[in-house]
């Protein structure tokens, strides 16, 4: 498990982002796939210690083409400029919260949720959240918690979502369009020695999350 090789492939990978070096460097890009799922499955094997439900999983079914889906963007860069690696029991496509690891030079995050929930599901979730406020609060406004997960959401409404009274005390928490928590992390955070260490520790606190998450998906499912 090496991570410079990951780093310095795609910060070359960002400054030649064209098929003609690609393809020039398609063994190093090889070699810093290697490294990635060799880091995945250390950390998958590390994760299942304290969440059964994703022991057994492989470090490839985690993973994602490296080429970019170019069709509706303006930028047609053909490659993604990251590493990233979805643990999620119920597969990386799913609804479910699972664990991310994106590498990305200047843009490290360790992150979970459910991104882009179909709306009938984002509706049950809310829902959840505001009859179980109690035990959410007592999640993400743990300092524990929000040392690594200040906020829940990335996007947000402006107004209460249709259904939920305008003045709810917490209505913050039902106005989000995702229910996803992003832990931002410098380059050297991969570099360190401990790094194994406190990355367990951040998904830890996620679980937490993670399982009010999963919990109302099953019960929707």
């Amino acid at each position: 498990m090496n991570i410079p090789i990951i780093f310095q492939f795609l910060k070359e990978l960002s400054a030649n982002n064209n098929r003609e070096w690609f393809h020039a460097h398609r063994a190093q890009y090889e070699a810093a796939r290697k490294e990635f799922e060799d880091l995945l499955t250390v950390i998958i094997a590390r994760i299942s210690m304290f969440d059964e439900s994703i022991h057994g999983i492989e470090a490839k079914e985690c993973t994602y083409r490296i080429y970019r889906d170019t069709r509706f963007s303006e930028d047609k860069t053909p490659y993604k400029i990251h590493l990233g690696g979805y643990i999620n029991a119920k597969g990386k496509k799913s609804n479910h919260c699972g664990y991310y690891v994106h590498l990305e030079p200047g843009n490290c995050m360790l992150a979970g949720g459910s991104l882009c929930p179909p709306s009938p599901l984002l509706r049950a979730l809310r829902q959840a959240v505001y009859d179980n406020i109690d035990e959410y609060r007592s999640i993400v406004e743990d300092p524990a918690f929000r040392q690594y997960f200040p906020v829940v959401g990335e996007n947000f409404l402006k107004t209460a979502p249709k259904g939920f009274p305008k003045d709810y005390p917490y209505l913050k928490y039902l106005q989000c369009k995702e229910y996803i928590v992003t832990c931002y992390q410098p380059d050297s955070f991969f570099l360190a020695p401990d790094f194994l260490e406190r990355t367990d520790e951040i998904f830890k606190q996620m679980k937490r999350f993670a399982d009010f998450v999963n919990y109302t998906i099953d019960d929707f499912e």
